[in-house]
């Protein structure tokens, strides 16, 4: 029977210890990304800002009161996009629906992307047929939802004598996976052969 334990693949490392499993005059500008934090409205200090109104035209520099005072006109925040700029970038629009925007935006990412998971399949030398066709089975799965796989070779006694065997095996391993696997690494202890991580196909 195979062994299944989740755990996230640490991306630090290039080759990630997987864990058992045994898984933008007038025009326009494009729009400065906005940080949450910054001064708005009453909130900003300089005398003098360079504006961009809710249109995304740029108005030019304008005392900061006529900005308020257009912003307000317009119902919607001045937003103190670039302040480090001379004098500092201003743009009116609404605060808090662009906060909303951009935390939608990234919920929505962070659902798209895909943690790739290392999972484990454990196989004897002595390994019988029937149990090598499970967990090649097992392993297929996993490989073809994405996931990595590592084949961990498990020894009994003296069978760390017989690497002529363990290499039989896992070259056999990387054959019946060839269709949607790559065998990605081998791994070894003190010259013995412990095992093979095998990566999806692209």
């Amino acid at each position: 029977m195979v062994r299944i334990f989740w755990a996230p693949e640490r991306r630090a490392s290039s080759s990630p210890a997987p864990k058992i499993f045994g898984l933008t005059c007038l025009k326009k500008r494009r729009a400065a990304p906005i940080k949450e934090n910054l001064r708005i409205n009453h909130e900003i200090r300089a005398r003098e800002v360079r504006l961009i109104n809710q249109f995304g035209q740029q108005v030019g520099v304008v005392p900061l009161q006529d900005a308020l005072r257009m912003a307000e006109e317009a119902e919607l925040d001045l937003v103190e996009v670039a302040p480090d700029a001379k004098p500092p970038v201003c743009r009116i629009e609404d605060y808090k629906k662009v906060l909303y925007d951009r935390k939608r935006r990234a919920r929505e990412a962070k659902k798209k992307h895909k943690t790739i998971e290392v999972k484990e399949v454990k196989m004897r030398l002595s390994i019988d047929p029937h149990d090598y066709n499970t967990k090649i089975e097992h392993a297929r799965e996993f490989l073809q939802k994405g996931n990595k796989v590592k084949v961990t070779l498990m020894y009994r006694g003296r069978e760390r004598a017989f690497q002529d065997r363990a290499q039989a095996l896992i070259d056999q391993v990387t054959k019946d996976l060839e269709d949607v696997a790559i065998q990605e690494s081998v791994s070894r202890a003190n010259d013995l052969l412990t095992g093979a991580v095998f990566a999806h196909k692209k």
